[in-house]
């Protein structure tokens, strides 16, 4: 293995170790989310006083928002351990028999990406939250047998970033869902306030709401960049977060005061400069910008839609006034963007 290699290794399982350091692990710690908070407190409070594991949850939302981490406060909750697992490794039923096989009572099973979980292990799964059982087939054609194997009772947590992929017989089987939304400003200021604090990081106020600012209503990314900005501090200063070298660090990082980052901005200048403000297709914008459409779809487009940056239409994607301005570029005003084949949008 190449040295570059090993040092990329390196620098995830560091990545991954500073954000399990700072996943809080119990609900009162736990910043943001009180509807789903209360909610979810009360499915494990009831469960505990029955003395009786909690019923299925579901957790649904875009990445980043804490599912991974909600999984493991259930767990700890309720004092149960914690088998983490994820749908792309589970493509066949035996993988899942053998899983389901080896839990003990009581047992929280996360499945993240639980809609990407192969068809056949999906049929299995259904019997097993339902009855605790599994039917193991043995043999083949007209010979085949079916043994049932009891399982011990465990609470399946799983979570997914899109629920409407999700096959209703399996969605139903859930006996709680939670729908995590975006934080706002205020509840990520208290999460980068906190993970500076457990960081040892000196970050004044008006730091963490320029972080959080910036952070897409997303605590994974608010971290992330309090990590670049601690980072920034350390090698040209004293490691004093001062609001002006937090903005200088994700000028660097190419994080700008609305938030948007280098693909956002690159798609949504594709969109404008090249296409004059859409619409085009998917394939065509990812193919303009040299990503893939995967990424473009379920990294980029999100938040310029939920921001009011893009619209999608059955034509195809069509950039808003609000991403003519955000590129200091200056909207049409005959009323119509995307020239003759555009569609009509109020102007402001």
């Amino acid at each position: 293995m190449s040295e570059d290699r090993l040092t990329d290794i390196h620098i995830t399982n560091a990545e991954r170790a500073a954000e399990a350091a700072l996943r809080p692990h119990t609900l009162d710690d736990f910043v943001g989310q009180q509807r789903v908070k209360d909610q979810l407190s009360l499915v494990l409070r009831a469960a505990i006083a029955r003395q009786a594991s909690p019923e299925h949850v579901l957790l649904a939302g875009p990445p980043g928002l804490g599912k991974t981490t909600l999984a493991m406060i259930i767990a700890s909750e309720i004092s149960a351990p914690l088998r983490i697992t994820s749908g792309p490794t589970i493509q066949h039923a035996g993988d899942l028999a053998s899983i389901l096989s080896s839990l003990v009572p009581g047992e929280v099973l996360f499945i993240d990406e639980i809609h990407r979980v192969s068809r056949t292990a999906e049929e299995m799964l259904y019997l097993a939250m339902e009855d605790f059982r599994v039917d193991i087939m043995i043999g083949k054609g007209a010979g085949a047998t079916s043994i049932p194997l009891e399982l011990a009772p465990f609470t399946l947590v799983g979570a997914t970033t899109r629920a409407g992929m999700l096959p209703a017989p399996l969605r139903d089987r859930f006996g709680f869902t939670a729908q995590l939304d975006y934080y706002d400003v205020e509840d990520l200021v208290a999460i980068v306030t906190r993970s500076a604090r457990m960081l040892e990081i000196d970050c004044p106020s008006d730091s963490a709401y320029e972080i959080a600012s910036r952070s897409r209503g997303t605590p994974r990314i608010a971290n992330r960049l309090l990590r670049r900005a601690r980072d920034y501090a350390q090698v040209h200063h004293d490691g004093h977060l001062s609001v002006n070298r937090v903005r200088a660090a994700l000028e660097l990082y190419e994080v700008d005061e609305r938030g948007l980052d280098r693909l956002d901005r690159s798609v949504l200048a594709a969109l404008i400069d090249k296409f004059n403000g859409g619409p085009v297709g998917l394939s065509t914008l990812a193919l303009t910008v040299a990503e893939e459409p995967e990424t473009v779809d379920t990294v980029c487009e999100p938040y310029l839609v939920r921001e009011g940056y893009m619209t999608r239409t059955p034509r195809g994607r069509v950039a808003t006034p609000l991403a003519w301005t955000a590129l200091g570029r200056t909207a049409p005003t005959a009323g119509f963007i995307g020239g003759s084949q555009g569609i009509q949008l109020p102007l402001e």
